[in-house]
């Protein structure tokens, strides 16, 4: 197996030769320098794995009742419980923020006739601590009972600077390696760098759930989380001079 294949790269190389007629020194009568676009092309992927270090949480509370009112002031009181949680559990101010806030009639089972008001008003709260994630979700949900809402939870690595300086210095010698490959076959020398382009993406599913309430057994263990491993992919494309 190559060395692309035992790093798992995926990488696709374009090759293009765009020469003269005559000699090579020579230039088109009356055109002009066709040297710009004599070029190798190589393209490569590097990948890397790195613990998340941060969790965020989308908690949502919904409340129903005969009327809007109602329901709003019923959300208001246990929406405002969850926030005082997530403070007690050493969640900062600067990491909650609403993402949901709505108000909708709820019909009966036949579509006729509005029974009620129902009210959703959710918010994301950012956790940099992840062995207290677990207690945080459990002490939102102890507030506010069976109206929590769970809608996910995301993992990110706050700050890929390393992991990405690793893939990417591999990965433009793997694009390197690749672009002499081609110029060997075409029998042509590789010149200077003309341009590299990248793109890095962060790989790594969410965790997705709804939870419908907690348990009251505040002796219990939390619920548990696990952060696994997060994968950064770096794609490059390096194009040189033919020389």
């Amino acid at each position: 197996m190559s060395k692309q294949g035992r790093f798992g790269a995926a990488a696709v190389a374009a090759l293009s030769l765009a020469l003269a007629a005559g000699p090579a020194a020579a230039a088109p009568t009356g055109g002009t320098d066709t040297s710009e676009s004599r070029t190798v092309t190589g393209t490569g992927t590097g990948r890397v794995r790195g613990t998340p270090d941060t969790m965020t949480v989308d908690l949502g509370v919904d409340t129903r009742a005969e009327t809007a009112q109602e329901a709003l002031a019923s959300n208001r009181e246990l929406a405002a419980k969850v926030l005082e949680a997530l403070r007690d559990a050493g969640v900062e101010e600067k990491d909650v923020q609403t993402s949901q806030l709505s108000v909708s009639p709820v019909y009966d089972d036949a579509g006729a006739r509005i029974v009620g008001y129902g009210v959703t008003n959710s918010v994301t709260a950012t956790l940099h601590d992840l062995d207290k994630a677990g207690a945080v979700i459990d002490a939102a949900a102890g507030v506010a009972g069976d109206s929590i809402r769970v809608h996910g939870v995301w993992f990110s690595i706050e700050d890929t600077s390393e992991l990405v300086a690793a893939a990417r210095a591999d990965t433009v010698k793997r694009a390197r390696d690749q672009a002499e490959q081609l110029a060997g076959a075409a029998g042509v020398a590789l010149g200077d760098v003309r341009t590299i382009e990248e793109t890095t993406t962060p790989i790594g599913p969410a965790v997705d759930y709804e939870e419908g309430g907690a348990a009251d057994d505040r002796g219990a263990a939390p619920t548990p989380i696990e952060p696994g491993t997060q994968e950064l992919a770096v794609d490059v494309v390096v194009r040189f001079a033919i020389a």
